[in-house]
């Protein structure tokens, strides 16, 4: 629940049985799991448009169980059960629908959610015909499609308007969001935002609980006794230390108060905050989204040549305008230090690309007075060619060999000559960021200011860009 950016899981383990049966568990490909479900619940002989559908919403609702830790925070060891009367239809062993297996090929790591928010939309739905519900009426999708709706316009018929398609989500093995350390006084970092997002919203349904201000990611006194508040009302040690038992706790009461697991959920955005701006933040403005804006400056200011480090205080001063004004030349967009939805949107993207590589990732580059070892160049020889190299020809033609050979001194050249940096072929530190967020961009909004210019051959799939028009353009 508590991760910032869903995955698409390698595995997901099954349940075969309600969750208090003492039914077996299986492990299979979350690719078979949609597959195995999509031919147990809906007729392969329906119009593409529905069988989309029903697709989608089979892996959204899917999704949602792994990314709010539905069992697994309440003690189970799986992630989703066979009961059709809480979860999906899966039939162990059970074969596969050759028109269903080829849809889910393509689509299996595409999932609803609705706009301006994070979590994958738990999608329920019913047969439509014995059974009616909250959700998508499975034998009304096929009517709908055969009215001529395609599965989008399926899929806002039944779940709102407001309910967009993400696509291409990137895949990881399952990692339970307790990272196995306890945090106490004195911990920092993201996950210590995580903790004191969910303290602050579970006191709105709790009020003895003291709210934490600032959220700054910095496990101090306030912290500590908004944890031991928690911990005693809910029949804890009071011991202040968030271990397993109490970050579990603090999944499953968040996740209740939100709704996650729920149509009607409040959604789940930016460390507990909304992302989606309802009006332009320019100087003078105050509070916890600007605290964020200024969270999320901080991380880029480490990877992003001259968006320069700032005071998290909730206050958009002049130096906070800078920043933004920096971030905005860098994306390519009119450089105003007003923050809009479109560039508040390109920094929360780069921002989440930067903590999938780095905190969940753990990629990390050598600093910068070491930055040419030849393991830190390998590493950035694969990113060229395996991440950059498909979207951009002129980057593909490195090997990966350690050394700063010709073809990657080339590939550098591109990479600088592209990020408005000094064209040397040397592996700086200013290139291996440009490359670290051109990389991040791919993974998280489909497109990167490396990508292939309009001379060159497009092909399926590529997107246009977010971040205004390129100078090579």
């Amino acid at each position: 629940m508590v991760m910032v950016i869903p995955y698409v899981p390698t595995y997901i383990t099954v349940h075969l049985g309600s969750p208090s049966d003492g039914a077996a568990n299986v492990t299979v490909e979350f690719i078979d799991y949609v597959k195995n479900v999509a031919s147990s619940e809906i007729y392969p002989t329906w119009d593409e448009a529905a069988l989309l559908a029903n697709i989608l919403a089979i892996i959204s609702f899917a999704l949602n169980r792994v990314y709010t830790e539905y069992y697994r925070s309440r003690g189970y060891n799986f992630d989703i059960t066979s009961s059709t009367g809480i979860d999906q239809k899966f039939i162990n062993g059970r074969s596969f629908f050759d028109t269903i297996e080829r849809i889910v090929d393509r689509v299996f790591n595409d999932y609803l959610r609705r706009i301006g928010f994070v979590e994958p939309l738990a999608a329920k739905f019913c047969n439509g015909t014995t059974a009616t519900c909250n959700g998508l009426s499975q034998w009304g999708s096929q009517e709908l499609a055969q009215d001529g709706l395609d599965a989008l316009q399926i899929l806002q018929y039944y779940y709102g308007t407001d309910v967009e398609i993400v696509l291409n989500a990137p895949m990881l093995a399952y990692t339970p969001s307790y990272p196995g350390t306890p945090f106490q006084l004195g911990s920092q970092g993201e996950q210590v935002v995580f903790i004191q997002a969910m303290l602050n919203r579970i006191a709105v349904n709790y009020p003895a609980l003291p709210k934490i201000d600032p959220v700054d990611g910095i496990f101090g006194q306030q912290t500590e006794a908004a944890v031991m508040a928690f911990q005693r009302v809910f029949s804890l040690t009071a011991d202040g230390i968030v271990g397993k038992s109490t970050w579990y706790q603090l999944v499953r009461l968040y996740m209740a108060v939100t709704k996650l697991g729920e149509l009607e959920s409040q959604g789940h955005a930016f460390s507990g905050y909304s992302w989606q701006l309802t009006e332009p933040m320019v100087v003078g403005a105050r509070g916890e989204s600007v605290r964020i804006l200024q969270y999320m400056l901080v991380t880029l200011s480490r990877y992003i040549p001259n968006v320069a480090p700032i005071t998290i205080d909730g206050i958009f001063g002049q130096n906070t305008r800078a920043a933004v004004i920096a971030f905005q030349r860098f994306a390519g967009i009119p450089d105003d230090g007003v923050v809009n939805a479109r560039t508040w949107q390109l920094i929360y993207d780069r921002y989440a690309g930067i903590q999938y590589n780095v905190v969940h990732q753990t990629r990390t580059f050598t600093p910068p007075h070491a930055v040419e070892t030849p393991e830190n160049i390998r590493e950035v020889q694969r990113l060229l060619r395996d991440r950059l190299g498909p979207v951009n020809p002129r980057l593909a033609n490195v090997a990966v060999t350690g050394q700063l050979d010709e073809a990657t001194r080339n590939a550098l050249r591109v990479v600088q000559e592209l990020s408005g940096l000094e064209v040397t072929g040397e592996l700086t530190p200013e290139t291996v960021a440009a490359i670290v967020v051109a990389v991040d961009q791919l993974i998280f909004t489909n497109n990167s200011y490396l990508a292939q210019a309009a001379t060159q051959t497009l092909r399926e799939g590529d997107t246009d860009f977010g971040g205004g028009t390129p100078t090579w353009l």
